[in-house]
């Protein structure tokens, strides 16, 4: 699943081309949306802002409208020189937003909706994220009240990964923040300081940063993907276990993180 700075990486790559402007031509291919009739609903108006906040998109439109997206494990935005070739096939393209001599393409993911501005705050789904990892200024009292509010039990990468403690952080980057900080991500919450919880958010900030504005192949991970291999801390070798109710994969040095 795209993570926080795959989502910011794609605003980066998008404000250019919509932010002020008024899109040339709004498509929707896919038969789903025909009936919503985003084509009229947006036309003649302009782009606001691209923002993100952990995984979510949002391109907001004059007159308080917005698209918000959610890639869910298959979703990917595309930004395209007008005549390139797209990365996946143009039956896959949810919505097309033709300007500057480029394409913005959504394809696949599981939601992609138009919603009004007021909606946004008040939809449930996102009134219950947590603060943004990626936000200029983290909300710390925020992440850490919501992380004691969790199950004190549960284990801590499980903890890291639901987005209503922290908005952004997946698999990657649960593991390479736990990796960072040098804390096992199987201890549980209660045993976790403060401190030690603070400490994960801001080994990883910066690395996801980097990620987000350069992309993906800044990441350079450290133990993700790597079981067997040697922890290029200490040598001891890469663990790798389901975790959580999703069982996701989560990876680990036993010999350094405590």
């Amino acid at each position: 699943m795209p993570e926080g700075d795959t989502i910011a990486y794609a605003a980066v790559r998008i404000r250019p081309v919509l932010e002020g402007r008024v899109p040339d031509e709004i498509l929707t291919p896919q038969p789903r949306h025909a009936l919503d009739r985003w084509p009229d609903r947006l036309a003649r108006r302009a782009v606001v802002s691209v923002d993100t906040h952990g995984k979510h998109l949002f391109l907001r439109f004059e007159g308080d409208l917005v698209l918000h997206s959610h890639l869910g494990m298959t979703g990917v935005w595309g930004v395209y020189k007008t005549g390139r070739r797209w990365g996946r096939s143009p039956r896959r393209a949810w919505i097309v937003l033709r300007a500057a001599g480029h394409e913005v393409v959504e394809f696949d993911g599981p939601v992609l909706e138009l919603m009004t501005e007021g909606r946004t705050r008040f939809d449930q789904r996102l009134a219950a994220l947590g603060p943004d990892v990626l936000a200029p200024e983290f909300d710390r009292e925020r992440f850490l009240t919501r992380l004691r509010s969790d199950d004190q039990t549960r284990h801590l990468g499980d903890a890291l990964l639901d987005q209503r403690n922290v908005a952004g952080i997946g698999n990657i980057w649960k593991a390479e923040g736990c990796w960072e900080a040098a804390i096992d991500p199987w201890r549980s919450v209660a045993s976790v300081s403060d401190l030690q919880a603070m400490a994960i958010i801001d080994a990883m900030r910066p690395r996801m940063m980097r990620s987000a504005t350069v992309g993906h192949r800044a990441i350079q991970p450290q133990v993700y993907g790597f079981a067997g291999r040697p922890c290029p801390r200490c040598g001891t070798r890469i663990e790798a276990r389901g975790q959580g109710d999703a069982n996701r994969t989560t990876y680990w040095c036993p010999g350094c993180q405590k």
